[in-house]
């Protein structure tokens, strides 16, 4: 590669589609989040930060980062300090695998579907560790409680995200993308799949109903309490930034990403557009829904997302097999 292509695909990684582009369309999306959230409760949500309160997500970061960072005595030092990092990197890491402004993602390759799924593990086992190097015993149920979500919902969601890739013919999520841009969205086939990979992320991102590991009427905030300041900016921003994650995915492999009518000038409009419908589902179902209780939330999982995950992929098989 010579050196204006290495300079090139760092721009991409470092601006866009990379790292400060993500961050902009997580605070973007945050905004989206709070203002659609709140009509849907008759409220107005934010208002006075920026045009209709749009620079509120950016102004609540700031002001987080300002605050006083307290750490209790008996924290485990080395893994409190580094858990926030790791929650913020992982999903940002993920971002990169998935086309945003073409067919192709900045790092792509053979299998990335599967690297994208072992990096989600990995920010609820992160979770879990944070909670515990806290030795807060609110903070230890609500790690305990992320690890018993992760445990549930990881399995269906593998499987849902693997039906696709069965269709496709591809294990990468550029190649699932590209064999939609050629044919039809997936989700044709997939309708089930895609509806339980919405209540997986949903499981996986924390919110309603399934914030049981941070539930505020229980455990104060939970695996969180303890963080502050700094640590609390970068929890924060890494949620916006996985939801982002979680809206961009969903819409690759069900959706086909940027693929869409028009020139290929129009691949972030249609990406954009259709994460958007995504995000705003993920905010309809918090809004639609109360919290439930862990062992309503594992029977959920293990006795009907499950087997419905199961009947997806084999239906996927079938199809492969006959009609495509």
């Amino acid at each position: 590669m010579t050196m204006s292509g290495e300079l090139l695909q760092l721009a991409e990684i470092i601006i866009y589609p990379g790292i400060i582009f993500i961050f902009l369309v997580s605070f973007l999306y945050e905004w989206i989040d709070r203002k659609f959230y709140a009509r849907l409760q008759n409220r107005y949500g934010p208002l006075y930060t920026g045009p209709s309160g749009i620079l509120q997500p950016f102004a609540d970061f700031i002001k987080l980062l300002a605050k006083e960072d307290i750490e209790p005595e008996a924290v485990d030092r080395g893994v409190f300090r580094t858990t926030p990092i790791l929650i913020l990197f992982i999903p940002l890491l993920g971002t990169l695998l998935i086309p945003i402004s073409g067919l192709s993602a900045v790092v792509h390759f053979e299998g990335d579907l599967i690297f994208l799924v072992f990096l989600l593990t990995l920010i609820a086992i992160s979770i879990f560790l944070a909670g515990w190097s806290s030795t807060n015993r609110f903070s230890t149920i609500g790690g305990v409680r992320a690890a018993l979500q992760m445990i549930s919902y990881e399995i269906p969601l593998t499987l849902v995200l693997i039906s696709p890739a069965i269709l496709a013919g591809s294990l990468s999520i550029t190649g699932i993308v590209l064999w939609q841009s050629a044919r039809y969205p997936l989700i044709i086939f997939q309708p089930i799949g895609f509806v339980v990979a919405v209540i997986c992320f949903l499981a996986e991102l924390e919110r309603v109903p399934f914030d049981i590991p941070e539930a505020d009427t229980e455990i104060v905030a939970g695996w969180m309490t303890e963080f502050s300041g700094r640590k609390l900016a970068l929890l924060r921003l890494s949620r916006d930034v996985e939801t982002v994650l979680a809206a961009a995915l969903l819409s690759a492999v069900f959706l086909g990403g940027p693929a869409g009518p028009g020139p290929p000038e129009l691949a972030l409009f249609w990406f954009f557009l259709k994460m958007t419908a995504v995000a705003l589902i993920f905010t309809n179902m918090r809004a639609l829904f109360a919290r439930l209780r862990i062992d309503q939330m594992m029977n959920t999982f293990w006795k009907y997302i499950l087997p419905l995950s199961l009947a997806q992929v084999f239906l996927s098989e079938l199809i492969s097999l006959f009609l495509i």
